[in-house]
């Protein structure tokens, strides 16, 4: 099998492990930036095995100068979503904001 074959390449910026939803950038996140075990994220993502763990770790060592990149896309996106949320959020926040305000000054 090959290292690739563990992963559904969808897009640019969108590649999940085989058979679930769960983007590489959250196993390496996890991994490089919180510092967890395979095991530990494997614990946290009933979805994934440990192979499936160790396979997006390897993968990210084989190919890391395109994966690093691949990270900053993911992490640029997620800022441009959340700035964008916050300067258009959802009415039901919009509301929870709004009964906030009111409790506060009451």
């Amino acid at each position: 099998m090959r290292l690739e074959d563990y992963f559904d390449f969808l897009g640019p910026n969108d590649i999940r492990l085989k058979g679930t939803r769960v983007g590489i950038e959250t196993v390496l996140f996890d991994y490089l930036e919180l510092g967890l075990s395979p095991e530990e994220i494997a614990n946290r993502y009933p979805t994934l095995t440990l192979e499936q763990v160790y396979a997006t770790i390897t993968y990210y060592w084989a190919n890391k100068e395109t994966v690093d990149t691949y990270l900053d896309a993911c992490r640029a996106h997620e800022e441009r979503a959340r700035r964008e949320q916050e300067l258009n959020p959802p009415a039901a926040v919009k509301r929870l904001r709004d009964l906030a305000i009111k409790r506060r000054a009451a």
